[in-house]
């Protein structure tokens, strides 16, 4: 190592050390006669004589206690023999104590020949704790398995542990004198030597600093992690810098796949928040493509088969046979032009048994290709300008997950990577799994709902009647809206019940679906046949509520109103239904409150019949809530919005069911039932 900074090599003295300051070596001189003649201050501060309380005394009486009397002077004979003699003798303190003192003696001549004795002592106490230190410090450098190199304030290799040995490939006797580039140039030299001259100059240690490279040791790079100490003596000076080096690979490694392993997680808890938050097949599909995007993909496209789309049903596919798919969805990470290579969404798709995505189908089973060369460009792209596309975007990997879901195939997730550089592996393949099970039973379950959906719209369609225009002196208009999501049992009828009179009945069944529709279908059948009997329309709902109380947990609401044109009057009774709206021919508008009723299905109670004057031009409004009820806004609001409407309208019943659905309910969230009549002027 260098002297203090300041100091030039040529002609300079090396700097002192600071090991001699540390033991507090001490000195003294005794003559052949035993006599002390030189006294240092280390050796007061020893044994707490001042030097003219020591000189010229002599030594054994002075400090040496009777009990080591003559063994002490067994040895101040040896040494005076010229025989040397190391090693601990308690010495007398001037307070009267003994103090173990480690020796070093030896015999000198002065220039008449005269015999003396040097002896250089120190408290063997501190001697032990100094032995110590230094071979504690010695074991550990040299078992330890993290490497640890010293270099000097020049950065040039002074000495390295075996550990650090191992990680060089290099040995000490390679290194030292040696700067870190001359001997390792493979790894990252300049960064390592900046953090040492940093750590030079501010005294301030750097740990766990990153860096990567590699060593004759190791053919590949490996990652380091490296922590830099400097070294100064008892009194500040810079002897240098300690290194320490962890090879970290696999620990970073290992950190890596935990991160990824959460990162996985995460998507797959995305996911299930994100896919199926409706029960829309397309919205499903899209929502499956984004999620694969970008963390997985770089560009995803969702396929379901034309079974699945057209008829709510799958199909197996021949070994040699072709497969239908309908391009639901295409997502992008970025914008790209690759985006146009995937199949139009909407469009029908056919692909023959050898291409990928029909294996994938027909065997149910992941197909990952690693690297995609030419000829498997051709088995994944749709035609060849697809497959042109693709290659100019940079497709390098290609992974195709089936859409499985309670055993049946039900389409394909195939995932493009370009500009993430690494190809699918098996946990991308895991993942993509994972992601599309998931996916898959939304799918299916959207399959499964759509094709309910329409078993119960036809079925409800099938039994609404085919309101006439006209009848008995009425003009008629009837509106059916089934809801977005899951139709329900709401129907609407039109009764004759003989010359000049004419039955109206608008009812909503509690429930959605096909069980909804056929309670709805009994119903409807019910009152038809009950109307047949022209009973007063109380009566008539007392008997429907015997017939849905038969019927298990069936509820509904009904109202039922009797026109007779011939007496201008109007019965109306209602089963806790929402009231008719009454347009008299003056534009007059008022909600028809019958009186009493509960929904039908609850039993007990009477139903109330309330009358109005039928004048000619008069329009009755009977409907259901689904078309002034919504979520935001209160009922009443509703009812106050349809009035208003109606109030004043001159338009043709027609035209004014029209109105009415785009201003009350443009997109329905439950069935609407509309029946408007008005008499004939």
């Amino acid at each position: 190592m260098r002297a203090h900074p300041g100091e030039d090599d040529e002609g300079a003295t090396a700097a002192p050390g600071g090991l001699l300051d540390l033991l507090q070596v001490s000195a003294m001189v005794v003559d052949g006669d035993g006599r002390i003649v030189l006294w240092s201050p280390e050796a007061e501060a020893l044994l707490g004589y001042r030097a003219d309380e020591a000189l010229d005394r002599g030594a054994d009486r002075l400090l040496v206690s009777l009990d080591h009397m003559h063994q002490a002077r067994e040895l101040f004979a040896q040494v005076r023999s010229g025989a040397r003699w190391a090693g601990v003798f308690p010495m007398l303190h001037r307070d009267g104590t003994e103090v173990p003192v480690e020796f070093r003696t030896m015999r000198l001549h002065d220039r008449e020949g005269r015999i003396h004795l040097l002896g250089l002592a120190a408290d063997a106490t501190t001697v032990r704790g100094v032995e110590r230190d230094l071979a504690l410090s010695h074991s550990l450098v040299n078992q330890t398995p993290v490497g640890i190199g010293v270099l000097d304030t020049d950065l040039r290799w002074v000495s390295v542990n075996p550990a650090l040995q191992r990680l060089n490939g290099l040995s000490e006797e390679a290194v030292r004198g040696r700067r870190l580039g001359e001997v390792l140039p493979d790894l990252d030299v300049e960064a390592i030597e900046s953090r040492a001259r940093h750590v030079l100059a501010s005294g301030r240690p750097l740990l766990d600093q990153q860096s990567v490279g590699r060593t004759p040791a190791q053919a590949q790079d490996r990652a380091y992690s490296e922590s830099y100490h400097r070294i100064d003596d008892a009194e500040g000076r810079v002897l240098g810098l300690a290194m320490s080096v962890l090879d970290v690979t696999e620990r970073q490694q290992a950190a890596s796949e935990v991160a990824q392993a959460r990162e996985r997680l995460s998507v797959i808890a995305d996911a299930s928040v994100r896919i199926g938050t409706t029960l829309d097949l397309q919205q499903t599909a899209h929502e499956l493509a984004e999620v694969a995007v970008p963390y997985l993909s770089d560009l995803a496209a969702v396929d379901v088969l034309e079974t699945v789309v057209a008829h709510g049903t799958t199909a197996d596919i021949a070994a040699n046979g072709y497969a239908e798919f309908r391009a639901l969805a295409v997502a992008a990470g970025y914008l790209t032009d690759a985006i146009h290579a995937a199949d139009p969404v909407g469009e029908l798709a056919t692909y023959g048994s050898s291409r990928i995505i029909t294996e994938c189908v027909r065997e149910a089973r992941p197909v990952l290709v690693e690297h995609v060369d030419p000829a498997m460009m051709r088995r994944i792209a749709r035609d060849g300008h697809a497959a042109q596309a693709l290659r100019k975007a940079g497709v390098h990997s290609y992974l195709a997950v089936p859409l499985v879901a309670r055993g049946e195939v039900l389409g394909t997730l195939s995932l493009y990577r370009t500009i993430n550089v690494h190809p699918f592996d098996q946990q991308d393949r895991l993942l993509a799994t994972e992601l599309a099970a998931r996916a898959a039973i939304c799918v299916d379950n959207a399959r499964l709902y759509g094709r309910e959906r329409s078993a119960a719209l036809t079925l409800q369609r099938s039994l609404l009647p085919a309101a006439p225009a006209e009848h008995e002196g009425l003009e008629i208009a009837a509106r059916y809206l089934p809801a977005l999501s899951e139709v329900g049992g709401d129907w609407y009828d039109v009764l004759p019940l003989g010359p000049g009179r004419t039955g109206l009945v608008v009812g909503d069944v509690m429930g959605k679906g096909v069980q909804a529709a056929a309670i709805m279908g009994q119903l409807s059948t019910a009152t038809r046949a009950l109307a047949r009997l022209d009973l007063p329309p109380a009566e008539l709902l007392h008997h429907l509520d015997d017939i849905a109380g038969s019927l298990g947990d069936a509820i509904a609401t009904c109202v039922y109103a009797v026109c007779d044109l011939n007496r201008g009057r109007c019965e109306i009774s209602s089963a806790g239904h929402l009231p008719p709206v009454m347009l008299r021919p003056d534009g007059g508008a008022e909600l028809l409150q019958a009186p009493g009723g509960v929904p039908l299905g609850v039993g007990g109670v009477e139903f109330g019949t309330m009358e109005r004057e039928l004048a000619p031009g008069t329009l009755l409004a009977l409907y259901t809530d689904g078309l002034v009820e919504n979520r935001n806004d209160p009922i009443d609001t509703g009812l106050e919005t349809m009035t208003r409407l109606l109030r004043g309208s001159r338009q043709t019943l027609e035209k004014t069911g029209d109105t009415l659905l785009s201003a009350l309910r443009p997109e329905p969230d439950d069935d609407v039932a509309l029946l408007l009549v008005r008499t004939r002027l």
